[in-house]
This record gives C-alpha cells, structure tokens and sequence, in this order.
C-alpha cells in the first residue's frame, strides 16, 4: 500500500537517521582531527610572551642569507631559513609597556624596523628577611659587588654564532619544584630591591646541575649575592646562569652536552636555604627560563 508520508516511511526514516548519524560522526572525526592536529603540531622555543621579561617572536620574511637585527645596538638572536627568518627578543624586565621596535639590516638590501607591543603584566611582591649585611652592605662589600658587577656586564655581552641546527628548547637543570618566582618583586628588611630575574628550583645540597642545552662555559665565580655561580654561552646572545652552588665541576672554556654536570645545588651567597636559582638572558635582558621549557 502507498504510504501518504513517504519521507516518513520507517524504512526511509532509517535511512535519513542514518544519513545523519554518518554526517555527525564525519563531523566529529573532522573535529577530533583538527584538535589532534594543533595538539600535535610541534612547538615552538622559546614560547613567545610579549611582556616585560618575556619573548617576541618577529617573523622577519625570507632572505637568502641570515638577517642582522638588533634592539638599538644589541645583536638579536635570528633562528630559521630562507624561507622565513624569525628574531627573538628578550623584552627586559624593566621594559614600559606599549610599542616597541627592532632594526633589520638584511645583507645587500635596506634597513628596515619592525615594530612590535609590549603589553603590561603585574608580578608579585615578597618581603624577606635576610642578614642585615646582605642588605645594608660594608664598604668593603660594596666595593667587591660594584668590581664583580663591572666583571659580569662584560660577561652578559657574550655574542656568539648560533649552531645552525639548534633546538632552543631546554631541559630542566635539576629536579625538583620549580617556584612561580620570576619578576616577583622582593623587599629585603623594608629595602625594595631588582625583581627575581630568575627561576628557583628547590633541591638538597649537592644535587647534580646539568646544561640545559649544548653550551660553552663562560665564567664561573664566588660572588658576593649569587655564591658559586656558572655562565654557560648558548649562541646568538642565550646566555644561562646557575647560583648559589656548593660546588663548580666545570672551568672557563669547557664544551658541555646537553645533561652533562656543571656544578651541585647550595645554599652560597644571598639564600635562605639550598635551592638552584637559574636565569636565562636573551639579548642581555633576563627572560623567563619557564618558556623555554615544557610544562
């Protein structure tokens, strides 16, 4: 028998709902696919953050050969190829808000700028106390902090060639809970002093440092905040320091590996107790170690 709703026929009814059903599940796959391909898509390091003690990421375009930038008259580290070159600036700590520019000098072409935003980010105050000597320094010590400041201004210039293959994602130095610190602004005994310019790690005395990433060693010392303390050379002006280590196992000139040991967790110079405090610095300016690492 002729049925008067043929689009409603069970038959055919069925056969809509599974027209549907197959449509929603393309849908859904589609959806997954896509999810699963942003998830799978390969990171970039550093991640870009455009704040004061962040990362800007500024694709500069294709070029034959690696362009020259800079952030007035300092080198700019220049990571990729031909096809798309990228400058990654480190904003300093103590940047203001709001635009900002680089200089591109490509080899045979003009110069050009390149501007970016820096936006505002409000980091967290701490009060500490701590030795009043630490604080409210001696003649002496006021003298051997102004000699090893003048020591490391030279040691933070360090520019050198990026190797041409590098990953610019580190391993963490040591285990251990990584503290939220970076540009926490501190008061030692009611005196405001610079923001944390670094990442904590809390770990024992003795504890094996090892290089985050392929390095050259460029200082080790005793200073009077930072106690033992290495600088490891990266290339293109990526610089890492580690403080406060009970022990150095490396020497100036030494080529490490990515894991290999640099040094032990301590408790030297301005602490409260052993921990690893470890910086990085990207064009001379202190950046957060958290984005260069995975989460």
């Amino acid at each position: 028998m002729h049925h008067p709703f043929p689009d409603l026929h069970p038959t055919a009814l069925s056969r809509r709902s599974a027209l549907f059903g197959a449509m929603g599940l393309l849908a859904l796959t589609a959806t997954h696919a896509s999810a699963s391909k942003k998830k799978n898509q390969p990171e970039v390091w550093p991640r870009a953050s455009q704040v004061p003690g962040g990362v800007a990421r500024l694709s500069l375009g294709p070029a034959a050969k690696r362009p020259s930038v800079f952030a007035g008259e300092v080198p700019l580290l220049v990571v990729g190829d031909a096809i798309d070159w990228t400058a990654l600036v480190g904003i300093p700590l103590a940047a203001v808000p709001g635009d900002a520019s680089v200089i591109v000098r490509p080899e045979g072409g003009a110069e050009k700028q390149v501007a970016y935003t820096v936006a505002p980010k409000q980091y967290r105050e701490q009060r500490l106390s701590v030795p009043p000597r630490t604080v409210d320094l001696s003649p002496d010590d006021e003298a051997r902090y102004e000699s090893e400041r003048a020591h490391l201004a030279t040691v933070m210039a360090t520019f050198t060639d990026l190797r041409p293959d590098a990953s610019l994602q580190m391993r963490v130095p040591v285990p251990g809970r990584r503290s939220s610190s970076f540009g926490l602004r501190r008061v030692f005994n009611g005196q405001s002093r610079n923001p944390h310019s670094g990442m904590d790690i809390a770990a024992g005395t003795g504890t094996p440092v090892l290089a985050p990433l392929p390095g050259r060693v460029i200082d080790t010392g005793d200073y009077f905040f930072n106690g033992g303390t290495v600088w490891l050379d990266h290339g293109g002006g990526l610089l890492t320091m580690y403080c406060h280590l009970s022990r150095v196992d490396v020497k100036v000139g030494d080529v490490l590996k990515t894991g290999e040991q640099l040094a032990a967790v301590g408790a030297t110079g301005r602490v409260t107790g052993p921990h690893l405090h470890w910086s990085v610095m990207l064009n001379r300016a202190m950046v957060d170690p958290a984005l260069f690492i995975a989460a």
